[in-house]
């Protein structure tokens, strides 16, 4: 398993939530999908490694940006 963190900007609620985990949870390999409008945070856990241009399409597509922080 793989281990992915962004930091997402734009996000205030659940909505913004659901609207990415919706979009980043549909990429292939995804396991699991953690995201808080609080902090900001998006983890991405898959069972191979992420294309990170992928994961940061997928996050503009819902709406947000995005930049890999580890």
């Amino acid at each position: 398993m793989t281990t992915s963190e962004y930091q997402v900007t734009g996000m205030t609620c659940g909505h913004c939530e659901v609207a990415v985990r919706g979009e980043v949870s549909g990429l292939a390999g995804v396991e699991r999908v953690d995201v808080s409008a609080a902090t900001g945070k998006l983890v991405v856990t898959s069972a191979t490694a992420l294309d990170d241009a992928a994961v940061l399409a997928a996050v503009d597509e819902a709406g947000y940006e995005a930049e890999r922080v580890s």
